[in-house]
């Protein structure tokens, strides 16, 4: 069967492709990089919800901002369940989590404005930005090749395919970068958690220059002009972040 026919067949987009390549990159970066701070901050980089919105096609609305509540959930339940859990067992029942109130949200996404829940969602983040406390912890470097973590990363990215039209909009926000990097960064799942709140706080922001450009500058030029939002909210929290890192007492 000719290339492009077998991509139809199976509804691969070149943006799932890009889709691939670029949770590829992100996960080989959190995974060599030791210091758990650089581990959150390009855990948190928006590379994926990017490529999906894309693939997708359909304008931002409320169940991305939803999508970010269930994401803080995500990451903060990996973190509890892993004081309990080996790590991968911890991912699953996080994953699963996920995709079953992604489900049962859907119906509430579609009654829900946008810009209470997105100002909701902010003044959330932002509390939570506020108190969590700073904590050092150990730095960590995966021994293994990277083709070693290629096939975990291409089933991650397999399961999404197959699902993302039943989550719609809940898909452009699945942890699927969370779950290879919280597993990475998994001796530093509390500095992860403190990333999550700045995550929020610039996502939000990103999704309400996209809401409001994309009637006027296409989907395109929304998430262009977002990008630009994203950084500029995501740099000083993290700044902050990492200033209070710096004192604080060390924790192993």
């Amino acid at each position: 069967m000719p290339a492009g026919r077998y991509l139809s067949a199976v509804s691969v987009s070149y943006w799932d492709l890009a889709l691939l390549g670029v949770v590829t990159l992100q996960a080989t970066a959190i995974a060599y990089l030791p210091r758990p701070r650089w581990k959150a901050l390009v855990l948190s980089l928006p590379f994926p919800f990017t490529a999906l919105v894309l693939s997708q096609g359909q304008p931002v609305g409320t169940s991305q901002i939803l999508a970010l509540v269930l994401l803080l959930l995500f990451f903060h339940g990996i973190r509890l369940l892993h004081q309990r859990l080996p790590i991968v067992p911890a991912l699953a029942c996080g994953l699963v989590g996920y995709i079953l109130l992604s489900h049962l949200l859907l119906k509430t996404a579609a009654d829900l404005p946008f810009w209470p829940a997105a100002l909701a969602a902010s003044a959330l983040a932002l509390a939570l930005y506020f108190l969590h406390s700073p904590r050092t912890e150990p730095d960590h470097r995966t021994p293994l090749p990277i083709y070693l973590k290629l096939p975990a990363i291409g089933a991650i990215v397999g399961l999404l395919l197959l699902i993302k039209e039943s989550l719609q909009g809940f898909a452009t926000l699945f942890p699927i970068l969370g779950v290879i990097g919280s597993y990475e960064a998994r001796k530093g799942l509390w500095t992860v958690c403190r990333q999550v709140p700045v995550l929020m706080t610039a996502m939000c922001a990103m999704l309400a220059a996209i809401y409001t450009a994309q009637d006027t500058c296409g989907l395109a030029g929304g998430l262009l002009i977002s990008w630009a939002v994203y950084l500029a909210v995501l740099w000083p929290l993290t700044l902050r972040l990492w200033t209070q890192d710096a004192l604080a007492p060390q924790r192993t």
